[in-house]
């Protein structure tokens, strides 16, 4: 099949599953993944963080994120100390070996795609 489809009640209205996390409250959950050999595919879904503890990650890989949704203070720091408060419509690229703080007072939901095969955190 040349076009896949998952509506927003499979999707984006789903909370993505949780991720080991400071506090656990981040999560996140891969929608679809490309074929292909591992080391080409793509994959893509939503990440969720919610208040409480920072996530602090370091990216394996390259990604992008949108973000969709803020409620409260949301902010991304990166490891220089560059700290944007984030609005939806934001995009964001990571690239491989950044490390990034997320923060929330609230929630803020994003959608992301990354260099990586599925379920790869």
């Amino acid at each position: 099949m040349p076009m896949l489809y998952k509506p927003a009640v499979e999707g984006k209205g789903v909370k993505p599953p949780q991720i080991p996390s400071p506090g656990n409250n981040s999560f996140l959950g891969d929608i679809f993944t490309s074929e292909g050999p591992k080391e080409e595919q793509i994959s893509c879904g939503f990440y969720k963080q919610e208040k409480g503890e920072p996530l602090v990650y370091t990216y394996t890989y390259e990604e992008m994120k949108i973000i969709l949704e803020v409620e409260g203070e949301y902010t991304l720091t990166d490891e220089t100390g560059y700290k944007v408060s984030v609005s939806p419509g934001d995009v964001f690229y990571f690239k491989k070996g950044t490390t990034i703080t997320f923060e929330t007072t609230g929630y803020g939901l994003a959608f992301f795609t990354g260099l990586r095969p599925n379920g790869t955190a």
